[in-house]
C-alpha cells in the first residue's frame, strides 16, 4: 500500500527547463537589447576591407545599435517588463558593442591597445565591484542620503562616459581631425566615471 502511494506522488525533484521555455519568457525590451549584438558581427565584417564605403556601413550598424538602448529602455518602461535579466543584459551588451568597436580600431591601427585596456579594465572593476557583497552596518539609514546622491552622481558620469564615448567611435569610423582626441577624452571620463561609481559606494 505505502509503495502504490509513493509511486502516486509527483517527483519534488525540479526538472530542468528547456530552452524554449527560456525564449518565450524572454520580454520584448530584452530581445531589443540582444538585437543589439548583431551589429557586433556586422562590423568587423564589413571592416574586414578598409574602404570609406564599409566605414559607413558599419558607422551605420553601429548608430543603429546604438539607438536601441534608449528603445529597449523606453519600451521596458512602457510595457511595464523591467526585469533582472534585462538589467543584467543591457549594460553588458553595450560594453561588448564599445570594446568590439575599439578593438577594431587598434587592429587598423588608429588607437593603441593600452588605452583600450584602460577603458575595459574599468569596465571589469566595476562589473566586479557590484557584484560584491556589500556588508550591512546600523549606520546604513544614516547615510541614506549620501549613499543616494553618490548613486546619481555615478550615474550621471556614467550617462557622460556612454555618449562621449559614441560620438568618438564615430568620430574614429568617419576618420574625421580630432578623433584621437576624442577617443582619450573617452579614457579619461571612462576613469573618472568609475572612481566617482567606487568612492561614494565606500563612504
Amino acid at each position: 500500500m505505502a509503495q502504490n502511494i509513493s509511486e502516486q506522488l509527483p517527483d519534488p525533484t525540479p526538472q530542468p527547463k528547456s530552452p524554449a521555455h527560456w525564449f518565450a519568457h524572454i520580454s520584448i525590451p530584452t530581445w531589443v537589447t540582444l538585437s543589439r549584438m548583431l551589429a557586433v558581427p556586422l562590423m568587423l565584417a564589413v571592416m574586414g576591407t578598409d574602404t570609406p564605403n564599409h566605414r559607413l556601413i558599419a558607422l551605420g550598424a553601429f548608430l543603429v545599435a546604438a539607438l536601441t538602448d534608449w528603445l529597449d529602455g523606453y519600451l521596458a518602461r512602457k510595457l511595464n517588463q523591467i526585469t533582472d535579466l534585462g538589467k543584467m543584459l543591457d549594460p553588458l551588451v553595450d560594453k561588448l558593442l564599445v570594446i568590439a568597436a575599439l578593438l577594431l580600431f587598434v587592429q587598423l591601427g588608429q588607437i593603441p591597445a593600452w588605452g583600450v585596456f584602460l577603458i575595459l579594465a574599468r569596465e571589469l572593476v566595476i562589473t566586479a565591484w557590484r557584484g560584491a557583497p556589500v556588508p550591512a552596518s546600523s549606520g546604513d539609514a544614516a547615510a541614506g542620503v549620501t549613499k543616494s546622491q553618490g548613486i546619481m552622481a555615478a550615474n550621471l558620469w556614467g550617462k557622460v562616459k556612454t555618449v562621449w564615448q559614441m560620438v568618438a567611435i564615430s568620430w574614429l569610423f568617419l576618420q574625421w581631425p580630432g578623433d584621437l582626441w576624442l577617443f582619450w577624452g573617452a579614457v579619461v571620463i571612462t576613469l573618472v566615471s568609475g572612481v566617482v561609481y567606487l568612492v561614494p559606494s565606500k563612504s
